[in-house]
């Protein structure tokens, strides 16, 4: 099982970046999907999320700017992210979960860094 985040990197203050999240070893199908970020000294945050049925969150700070979406076929998610600010600077996570009573599934990816530059 593994989830491997990619599309990390440097980009200017206003440019675009795409991440993507590939999923291995499951199918991302049923489970929840979230894209996390930490920023150094900083407490892991929500940045988005898409739940088994499609729907969407934001965190406040990424709304308008931000989308999530998901690729059963691919088992990948997507994450594009849109007029990027120095404050987007951070590791971005993927996460998967999904509970089926009693069992609960939490995977997690090592993590890409995005550094935006003003």
């Amino acid at each position: 099982v593994q989830l491997v985040e990619s599309g990390g990197g440097l980009a200017q203050a206003g440019a675009s970046l795409e991440l993507s999240c590939a999923a291995s070893g499951f199918a991302i199908e049923p489970f929840d999907m979230y894209w996390y970020r930490q920023a150094p000294g900083t407490r892991r945050e929500l940045v988005a999320s898409i739940s088994a049925g499609g729907k969407t969150n934001y965190g406040d700070s990424v709304k308008g700017r931000f989308t999530i979406s998901r690729d059963n076929a691919k088992n990948t998610v997507p994450l594009q992210m849109n007029n990027l600010k120095p404050d987007d600077t951070a590791t971005y996570y993927c996460n998967a979960k999904r509970t089926t009573f009693p069992k609960e599934y939490d995977y997690w990816g090592e993590g890409t860094q995005i550094t935006v530059s003003s």
